[in-house]
């Protein structure tokens, strides 16, 4: 059986080059690097030449990065640093209604300790209003925190006119660029990016590591307590076989970045326009145009998600619902609901991520084995049978 991923938005595999360039540092390069003989330099210089290539791929000083765990431990850090370093400032955060749940429940939790939280509204097609945006912003404002992509449906927020507007009204900025980079440029000067935050194993590195942007003069109030790592921002060990492989990782995003996408827009449209073209009543979810390169998130009329992942997988194709950390909620997408979503559409959202390695037959694949499986759960459900006999019962606006 034939086996495609195009989930590539949940995880990456390692790259080849990025799991070579780690392996000596398991074993032969062991060392502590914040230990000061030998053993240590050695490893401290791989380290640093690391935090060199996170920043070249973003626009910063090397200084400005600080090695986290992963994405969501870098978006608990900022906006949980932000908020005990700016406390006597002020209590209110702005963010979206579609973020990660890494920022939304991290927001929560802060609600609880006294902050009041603004969750802005999206449009239909996800994007935020930035009128909507400044018109929230209040004296005791302290943070905006808006996603540089939206995990589900790829959409792209102005992350450089959000940037401006934070500027202007002196509040400080941080962004989620866990989607983004290594599929669009990402400047963190261009966006006036206070914080911003990165993870390795959505391009090409291992799972369990990431970095955090933080620009020079921003105060942040370390969460980890201990020894004297990064600056004494994030005490702990480095995990440097990681570290190493995130570094190599942003190197080869940036000398790939053109050519790769372009591919991977071409096999995405040709995915977008065959579903189109080959089953009736899809609907799109987000942005037509201004979105990632390599995601389509499309709703099926009259049909359960989970179900049609499952006999997808059963012909060896991986897609998803929507955030794999949401991965088993019978709950319907917090994006989709955000977007106004027909409940039903909401509950059949399927999200194809595509990734360099997939290719044209892969696509044809994928397309020759969907159609029959829509249809057959569509003659399953009692709504489908009734909007047979209905034609005002569709729920999906034909173009």
């Amino acid at each position: 059986m034939k086996r495609i991923y195009m989930d590539n938005n949940a995880t990456t595999a390692v790259r080849p080059e990025v799991l070579e360039a780690m392996l000596p540092f398991f074993c032969e390069q062991f060392g502590n690097p914040s230990s000061v003989h030998w053993a240590g330099r050695a490893v401290a210089g791989a380290v640093e030449k690391a935090r060199e290539q996170v920043a070249r791929l973003i626009n910063c000083s090397p200084a400005e990065i600080v090695f986290v765990s992963c994405g969501s431990k870098g978006d608990d850090f900022a906006i949980k640093g932000t908020a005990d370093a700016l406390r006597d400032k002020g209590n209110h955060i702005i963010t979206t209604a579609v973020e990660h749940p890494a920022v939304l429940n991290t927001c929560k939790f802060l609600e609880k300790q006294g902050f009041e939280v603004t969750y802005l509204a999206v449009d239909c097609d996800g994007m935020l209003d930035l009128a909507a945006l400044e018109a929230a912003i209040r004296p005791q404002t302290i943070l905006i925190s808006a996603m540089w992509a939206n995990n589900e449906t790829g959409t792209l927020f102005p992350i450089e006119e959000v940037g401006a507007i934070a500027r202007k009204h002196r509040v400080r900025f941080h962004t989620d660029a866990v989607q983004a980079l290594g599929k669009v440029p990402v400047d963190v000067q261009k966006a006036n990016v206070d914080l911003l935050v990165v993870s390795g194993h959505k391009l090409g590195a291992p799972k369990g590591v990431g970095a955090l942007f933080i620009r020079k003069g921003t105060k942040l109030t370390p969460l980890i307590h201990g020894g004297h790592q990064e600056r004494n921002r994030r005490a702990g060990t480095h995990n440097v076989p990681a570290i190493v492989g995130l570094g190599l990782a942003c190197e080869l995003a940036g000398q790939e970045l053109a050519l790769k996408m372009e591919k991977v827009r071409r096999l995405r449209d040709r995915l977008e326009q065959g579903i189109f073209a080959r089953i009736p009543e899809v609907k799109l979810n987000g942005h037509p145009t201004v979105r990632l390169p390599n995601t389509l998130n499309v709703s099926f009329a009259w049909i359960e998600g989970e179900s049609l992942l499952l006999n997808l997988d059963l012909k060896g194709i991986a897609a998803s619902s929507g955030s794999a950390c949401t991965s088993g909620s019978l709950e319907p997408s917090h994006v989709m609901g955000a977007m106004c979503v027909e409940i039903t559409l909401a509950h059949s959202s399927t999200r194809f991520s595509l990734g360099p390695d997939n290719t044209e037959e892969e696509v044809d694949y994928v397309l020759e084995i969907l159609p029959p499986i829509v249809q057959r759960l569509r003659d399953m459900s009692p709504l489908y049978q009734r909007h047979l006999t209905c034609e005002e019962c569709s729920i999906v606006k034909r173009i």
